[in-house]
């Protein structure tokens, strides 16, 4: 295999990153399932879009042959929650999330709109069409655990990375050093649906056309830099390793207003009033 090995299951691309850490991607967002075949826990991280529960689930029956014990969403935006309720219903597991996403997952608090301004590209220029609404995942939904461990993975911890969304999280192992980053970094150009078509590798800050707080944004990246992962596994785009990636990360921490913040833009103007 190249870099990584990847293979077709139907409606989704899955890529296994590490033994016990396979990639899905549903059509432009990526989820995650952590843990081992064989035996043990395994969690999914993030749903997807919608309309891939059946696909979600043949992949995690292959692999696993037995449900997950819960379901961790980095935030809620629809096209990581694409697939939470079905899922959640269908193997009975919990839902968890950061408590400050909670309002956004009870159905008491839409998240802001799209910023249609920023970017340049086509994927941007949808942005009022991509759904803002709340969810409600009523009693499905859990807050994580305020000591930082992550239910069902006693080796991996959450790390608050706010900016994206206000109770945004990521994933972290410091034995391997393997980074699940949600959309706090990713690694595509999201704002460009060339380069989300063809997967360009390249390492950026969160999606602009939906980040709400470019001061926190900007705060979580420098968090992620200084943890020096060897591996991150990202929202949208590839994974990406070793060396491209500590140079790629250490560029975006330094340069983050340069490359990652839009000249103009809704939420741009507000942080200025501020």
């Amino acid at each position: 295999m190249n870099e990584h090995s990847m293979l077709n299951t139907g409606a989704v691309d899955t890529e296994e990153v590490l033994p016990d850490l396979i990639n899905l991607r549903t059509m432009i967002v990526n989820l995650q399932m952590v843990g081992s075949p064989g035996t043990g826990d395994w969690v999914l991280v993030d749903t997807g879009i919608g309309n891939f529960e059946g696909s979600i689930a043949e992949t995690a029956e292959k692999r696993f042959g037995r449900p997950p014990v819960g379901i961790v969403l980095t935030h809620g935006h629809f096209d990581h929650v694409g697939n939470v309720k079905e899922l959640s219903d269908r193997w009975g597991v919990p839902v968890y999330a950061h408590e400050l996403e909670l309002p956004y997952l009870t159905g008491r608090e839409d998240y802001p709109p799209g910023d249609p301004s920023v970017g340049g590209g086509m994927m941007a220029r949808l942005a009022p069409v991509y759904p803002n609404r709340a969810i409600d995942l009523g009693s499905r939904i859990h807050p994580l655990p305020m000591d930082g461990t992550v239910p069902g993975l006693p080796e991996w911890c959450w790390i608050p990375t706010p900016g994206h969304s206000r109770g945004h999280i990521s994933l972290f192992r410091e034995r391997d050093r393997t980074l699940i980053a949600g959309d706090a970094i990713i690694t595509v150009q999201q704002e460009s649906a060339l380069a989300v078509i063809s997967q360009e590798k390249e390492l950026h800050g969160p999606p602009m056309y939906f980040t709400p707080d470019w001061d926190a944004a900007r705060e979580s990246v420098r968090r992620l830099e200084g943890l020096n992962p060897a591996l991150a596994v990202t929202g949208h785009g590839v994974p990406m390793s070793g060396e491209e990636l500590a140079v790629s990360l250490k560029r975006l921490a330094r340069d983050f207003d340069e490359l990652a913040v839009p000249e103009q833009g809704r939420y741009v103007e507000e942080d200025k009033n501020q």
